[in-house]
């Protein structure tokens, strides 16, 4: 596929995760009525501005290794700070060179995703997870913003159940389908020093558990490739080889 054209979907499918998630956030912090909208209603919402949520980490990761748009160093990261500015007021410069350490040195004590300490315990693996992403530039980010949601009369309940809820949850999910269960030793052998292994899910499944970040194996052996392309490197890696 050619760079122009990868850029053209990639930019496509980003703008369609973002201004979702936009429309979703909107509505649901400052239009939704919350005491008369219903559970279904409200639970729904949750769940795709949970999946959104995780769809502009995703936006950003791609955007970190330039695979949102190949040879265009300063669009990757306009995209890629707007999308974690979004996600939860993260910094990108901060978090790049975090993710190419992980990538040299995969499930190792050098990793900052993993936890030699916690790597069979998820709970502690999570939380150490957690605060190598979250410290208190980010607690400052998001105490300004949601101070400004509030003088903007977003309802105080809304906030806690249509912003930081999904945004607690998104975490655990990218953790869930994208470090711990791609890079937890004792689950089988790893296939080689990317100490990652991929799920077995469809395409769909796929899809809504993580963006495709469940097939990380493939990730890890190519990295130049956007979430969407996974899908096919996979089918590609699985299927066997031509007779000779």
């Amino acid at each position: 596929m050619s760079p122009q054209r990868q850029t053209a979907i990639g930019l496509g499918l980003t703008a369609a995760i973002v201004g979702a998630w936009a429309a979703l956030h909107v509505y649901a912090v400052f239009f939704f009525p919350l005491a008369k909208g219903g559970v279904p209603a409200a639970a729904l919402l949750v769940a795709l501005l949970c999946w959104l949520d995780v769809g502009l980490f995703i936006v950003a990761h791609d955007c970190m290794h330039g695979s949102l748009a190949p040879g265009r160093p300063k669009l990757n990261r306009a995209v890629g700070r707007l999308a974690l500015a979004l996600y939860a007021g993260f910094s990108f410069d901060r978090l790049r060179p975090k993710h190419f350490e992980h990538h040299r040195r995969p499930g190792t004590a050098h990793d900052p995703d993993f936890s030699v300490s916690h790597k069979s315990r998820f709970w502690g693996w999570y939380a150490a997870f957690f605060r190598q992403y979250f410290g208190l530039r980010e607690l400052a980010v998001l105490s300004l913003l949601v101070a400004i949601y509030l003088l903007l009369g977003a309802p105080y309940p809304n906030l806690l159940l249509f912003w930081a809820t999904p945004a607690i949850l998104s975490s655990l999910q990218l953790f869930l389908f994208g470090t711990y269960l791609p890079h937890r030793p004792g689950a089988g052998r790893f296939p080689d020093r990317h100490r990652a292994r991929s799920n077995g899910y469809g395409t769909l499944a796929s899809l809504l558990s993580c963006f495709h970040f469940g097939y990380h194996h493939e990730h890890h052996l190519a990295p130049q490739l956007p979430w969407w392309r996974l899908p096919a490197e996979r089918a590609r890696r699985l299927s066997p080889a031509p007779p000779r």
